[in-house]
């Protein structure tokens, strides 16, 4: 069944008859599907389309469930490479405007991270639930998302987990989930804090390229200590901030975690916390500020240098060089109270650099005024360099990345029969486990260093730019990093790579048999071709109506109607020279043809839109 906060919220947004026009049957599952050509279905969603994406947003649910089982999915864009990359979220709340956000975050991600893969993000609608209904609602969605197996790869996100992506792999094969347990070849991303480690790699390279920002006016004080002499305060002691604070001490020795908050509170101590002590309570517990001040400090006789306060908020009104903001929320800092931050500027402690471990960015016009407002105030005015979370966090897609990008042998691939049968499948794993474990191990080693040349690389790039031009702001150099990549993958791309395929006819068949071809294909473009597959004209719908239109009788010939003068185009024309070919000669579409003149297919105007960043192309080359 559809869950009810899902059903309300499409009721009340979508029109009876996109219902009754749009929705897929497919055994008791439904999926309502939109393209980036349905800006006013999308908008009813509050999703605006831009020169990005999305490419995909779908609402799913299962009708026959006996549990609400249902969510959605986007798919932002697919430039980089296909799949999508993207986790599952699991929220009583969430919408499909929250999805395309996430989904956004993760093109931008996985193309800073030069990964061969688009963004895509989905959720499942579902508030606390017993264990063994949580993993049936997983199942569940796991086989509404395999019709989309071709591009989209999950993985796991706020309220999933690696042991739900084995339950996604059980049902839809293990090279179709991501973050998956050693026991079926993953990375383990949570218990080795991948996105974490990306972060202090982040911090690790900023220390050396951050003093050529002293060129800039708001650098000009700029001191950028020794590793020995750092401090950071982390926001969230979480998967990544608790991780953050483990792997900083190892990365940079001598360095001191001096202040650390969760829900319950903040500790902060400028001669350093105990940052292993804290780490081995998040693991033992969760969390560690109020456990920490009433097993250490609470009973303590005289003053203490340890600071314990219930607000945790407050953590950013205390100062160190660096704050790591690892908490789930995007508006950890803004210079209107209204918006509801964490912190407003106003107060703010006196840092460094911020090095986002959240996931901040968002495409929503409103919170991206908001995002360049606070950086005008705190990277211009202020001084602090902010690194934007997808450059820095992307740890994690890229450690699950190294799932895909290193195949499962077939050996080693779970039997399609035995898909969905889960303790089928647990036996087979344990047959299989010494090899699955060195598949694990393998892995590993290819996505830490991956991911530390690619954060390195990103945090260069950064600094580049912004000492290259003083008015740009880091979430506008962040966000040209990847979107420079992205159309330089999108540029590449020829029309081999999305053409459709072209019906076709003999030029000596009549104009009724054209139209009825044309009306079964769906097709406004017919290629006539001779006996040996070659082109030799082109009828339209155009074509077919002048032809009605002139009194001509149905059994007229193709070769008194047809176009002989054929603009085609070539498997290998770029994207803008097909746009231009099409502009210059006033037609919508065109055949394909290989270069020993074979039909092999059709571009269009429309088949543009729907397939390439068209938008995007367009504006970079002007």
């Amino acid at each position: 069944m559809i869950p009810n906060h899902m059903k309300t919220f499409l009721q009340e947004r979508l029109p009876e008859r996109t219902f009754q026009n749009r929705l897929i049957r497919d055994g008791d599952r439904r999926y309502l599907e939109f393209g980036p050509l349905d800006v006013d279905q999308l908008a009813r969603l509050d999703i605006v389309v831009d020169k990005l994406g999305p490419s995909l947003v779908v609402c799913m649910w299962d009708e026959g469930a006996d549990l609400p089982i249902g969510g959605y999915l986007v798919v932002d864009n697919l430039a980089m490479g296909r799949p999508s990359m993207g986790g599952i979220r699991m929220l009583p709340d969430i919408s499909p405007a929250a999805i395309h956000n996430l989904a956004r975050g993760m093109t931008l991600k996985n193309a800073a991270a030069c990964l061969p893969y688009g963004g895509g993000k989905s959720g499942i609608v579902a508030g606390e639930l017993s264990p063994a209904d949580h993993t049936a609602v997983v199942r569940g969605f796991a086989r509404l998302i395999n019709r989309y197996t071709g591009i989209y790869l999950p993985g796991p996100d706020v309220g999933t987990n690696d042991a739900d992506m084995k339950t996604v792999a059980i049902e839809n094969g293990l090279d179709n989930a991501l973050s998956k347990p050693v026991d079926m070849g993953g990375n383990r991303i949570d218990e080795l804090g991948a996105a974490a480690g990306g972060c202090v790699v982040a911090l690790h390279e900023l220390l050396k390229e951050m003093p050529r920002l002293a060129g800039l006016p708001q650098f000009a004080n700029l001191k950028v200590p020794a590793p020995s002499e750092l401090d950071v305060l982390i926001q969230g002691f979480g998967a990544v901030g608790a991780h953050a604070a483990r792997i900083s001490q190892e990365m940079l020795p001598g360095s001191r975690v001096t202040g650390a908050s969760d829900y319950l509170g903040y500790l902060y101590d400028r001669g350093g916390l105990p940052a292993g002590r804290l780490f081995q309570m998040w693991q033992e517990g969760g969390t560690v500020t109020r456990p920490y001040y009433q097993q250490q400090l609470a009973g303590s006789r005289g003053p203490t240098a340890t600071k314990y306060a219930t607000s945790a908020d407050d953590l950013l009104r205390e100062s160190a060089f660096c704050l790591i903001p690892a908490a789930p929320i995007a508006n950890y800092l803004d210079t209107d109270s209204s918006t509801g931050p964490c912190m407003t500027t106003d107060r703010m402690g006196d840092w460094s650099v911020i090095v986002e471990g959240a996931n901040t960015y968002s495409p929503d016009p409103a919170r991206k005024a908001a995002r360049a407002r606070m950086e005008r105030d705190v990277y211009r005015q202020r001084g602090v360099l902010i690194a934007t979370d997808y450059l820095v966090n992307s740890g994690g897609v890229i450690y699950a990345s190294q799932e895909h990008l290193i195949k499962t042998p077939g050996h080693l691939r779970i039997p399609e029969g035995m898909l969905g049968d889960r303790s089928a499948v647990d036996g087979w794993l344990d047959q299989h486990a010494a090899d699955l474990a060195e598949l694990a191990g393998h892995r590993l080693l290819a996505a830490e260093k991956y991911r530390d040349d690619a954060i390195r690389n990103n945090m260069r790039e950064l600094i580049d730019l912004l000492v290259s031009d003083h008015d740009m702001l880091p979430c506008e150099a962040a966000e040209r990093i990847s979107i420079r990549r992205i159309y330089s993958r999108e540029s590449d791309r020829t029309v081999v790579d999305i053409m459709d395929p072209i019906p076709t006819i003999s030029a000596g068949s009549t104009v009724q048999e054209a139209a009825a071809l044309l009306v079964g294909s769906n097709s406004t473009i017919l290629a006539v071709i001779n006996g040996n597959n070659e082109l030799v004209g082109v009828v339209t719908e155009w074509d077919i109506t002048r032809a009605t239109a002139q009194d001509a009788p149905n059994d007229t010939r193709l070769s008194q109607i047809m176009t002989h003068e054929v603009i085609t185009a070539r498997t290998g024309d770029k994207y803008l020279d097909v746009i231009r070919k099409l502009e210059h000669h006033g037609i919508s579409a065109m055949p394909v043809v290989g270069e020993d003149g074979p039909v092999l297919g059709k571009i269009s105007a429309s088949l543009l839109a729907r397939r390439s960043l068209l938008r995007l192309l367009q504006s970079q080359e002007e």
